[in-house]
Formats: C-alpha cells, structure tokens, sequence
C-alpha cells in the first residue's frame, strides 16, 4: 500500500515538473517577464526574481518591484543629493490663457536624452499647467506663481503619485542624482490678455508641449486682427536673453548692440534691422511680462515680481 502511495506521489511530481518544463509553460513564462520588464524599465533579473516570489503575478510583481525601486531611489536621493546636477531640460505647455514652464536636472546630457527622463519632465509640466488652471485666483492682467523644487516635487503626477515619488523611482533607476528645479505657472485674467511659449531647441509638438536647454514664458496684448506675432517674440527672449522689458523714459540704449539687454533696444533677431522695439510698435505689441530658462543656470534669489505661495497650500491643492 505504501509502495502505491510513493509510486502515485512521484507521478504527480512528475507530471507539475513536465507541466514547468514543458515548451508552452516557459513561453507563457517567457511572456510574462518580456511584458513585465517592458511595462516597468527594470532589469530581466529583478522582474524575474519578481514574478518567482509572486507565483506569476503580474500585478502582484509589478507593486513589488516598484516598493523596491521606491525605497532604492529614496536611499540613493540621499546619497546622491549632494552631487552637483546641472544638465538637463526645460519644457513649456501652454494655451492662450494657461502656461507652465519646468526645469529638470541630471548629471550628465546622456541620462537628459533617457526616454524615462523625458517622460517625468512632460508629466511634471502637465502637472504644473493643470496647477495653473485649478488653483490660480485673479489678480491683475496676469497671475504668476514661481514653485521651487520641493514644492513641484509636491504636486501630483497624472498616476496620483507626487512628483518626488516619481523622481526617487527614476534615480533609482539611473543611479544619478536628478533635481525637480523649478517651474512658473501662469494665468492670464482677461480675453485681451495672451499667453505664449517657445523652447530651443526642440520644436513645439500636439498639444503646445515642448523641450530643450532654454525656454520662455510671454504675456502680451495684441489686437486680435493683426498678425500674431506673440512666438516670433518669445523666440527672440530665448536667444536675445534679455534682462528687463526696458523702460523708454528710465533707460538708454548701450553703445553696444551686442552688449545690449534691455529687450526694446535689442536687434530684433528675426530682422535685426529693426529694434524689438519698432517691432512692437508695428504690430500694437504690448509686452506685459516674461521668464526666460536656462538650463542649468545660476538663480538670482528672491527674484521680484514673483508671488509665491506657501509649501502647505500648495500641498492641499493637487
């Protein structure tokens, strides 16, 4: 009788090590992980060891390995904080009355190229743009909101997960330190008011979004049956970098054109044989404000004209 036990219990071990051996059990497998590894980014090894310790679960796998990228990212944040990030992007979403401008940061321009980091830099900007739409209240021709990199990593991706999240499981990914830098978030509270946007050098895509090394922000008014001309200006702030919009009465032109950084003293640069300025006049041009990025660049602090809202507000307003 024991002997008829052991013989049934080895056929049966048998028969599940043929079923896990057999060529149509290690494609389904096979399947599993190539699905797994091109959902989540991580290395054949962990989604491995993942769907081992879950019995094949791909969801169950798919929480696990990002738990462990979590953590993994946080521990190497940490470490890598101190570590200098100055390459990178900025990119710009906007409408006529909305418009979002970010800055990203990494070590090196190969991880800026990662499909991943361009990824968190578009949701980031996504973010900051609806930010704009739900939570800037009317004041004045234009509402401007500049947040700096805690309070951006505190606004919520469009997975509901905050942006800092998003930014530890990136890191520990690369193994390099990233920095979610800044972002302007503007509103305009009139019809007569527009927003604009433009990026070098990448071109814009659907959807008015974009990236490069240098952005800009530009609120102006422009009657509405003159050809607008609001990206052909915002284009000259991005390469002309000027300082001030300038002030006729208060400032003078320098002797050097070059030099120059007022903008309505500035060689128009899409026609330098005009000024910004007889540019702006040609076509009822009225230029309310702007921002300019530079990737990477040193900040001037308590920049003026910025209202800047507290950390816990912005926390309760995702």
């Amino acid at each position: 009788m024991k002997q008829k036990i052991k013989s049934s219990s080895m056929m049966i071990f048998q028969l599940v090590r043929s079923l896990h051996t057999s060529p149509v059990y290690r494609a389904a497998e096979s399947s599993l992980l190539a699905k797994l590894r091109k959902k989540t980014g991580y290395t054949i090894a962990n989604c491995k060891k993942a769907l081992e310790m879950h019995n094949n679960d791909s969801e169950k796998a798919e929480a696990w390995l990002n738990d462990q990228a979590q953590a993994m990212g946080w521990a190497k944040a940490t470490k890598l904080a101190g570590r200098k990030a100055l390459q990178g992007l900025v990119a710009v979403k906007f409408d006529k009355n909305y418009g979002a401008l970010v800055e990203l940061n990494c070590e090196t321009d190969f991880v800026a190229k990662n499909e991943k980091f361009q990824k968190m830099l578009e949701d980031a900007t996504l973010a900051c743009y609806k930010f704009a739409h739900t939570n800037l209240k009317s004041k004045g021709p234009i509402t401007k909101m500049e947040l700096d990199s805690e309070q951006l990593g505190n606004l919520s991706s469009d997975g509901g997960k905050k942006l800092s999240e998003v930014l530890a499981l990136f890191i520990g990914s690369v193994g390099e330190n990233a920095i979610l830098r800044r972002a302007e978030c503007w509103k305009a509270n009139s019809n007569d008011v527009k927003i604009t946007a433009y990026t070098h050098p990448a071109p814009l895509t659907a959807g008015d979004y974009s990236s490069g090394k240098y952005g800009a922000l530009l609120a102006y008014k422009q009657p509405n049956d003159i050809e607008d001309i609001g990206k052909q200006i915002c284009q000259h702030i991005v390469g002309c970098a000027p300082k001030k919009i300038g002030d006729k009465e208060k400032d003078k032109p320098v002797e050097n054109s070059d030099d120059e950084t007022c903008l309505i003293f500035q060689e128009y640069l899409l026609d330098p044989s005009y000024t910004v300025e007889e540019v702006l006049k040609k076509n009822k041009v009225e230029i309310l404000d702007y921002v300019r990025y530079s990737c990477g660049e040193a900040l001037e602090e308590n920049m003026p004209g910025v209202e800047k809202q507290p950390l816990d507000t912005v926390q309760t307003l995702q």
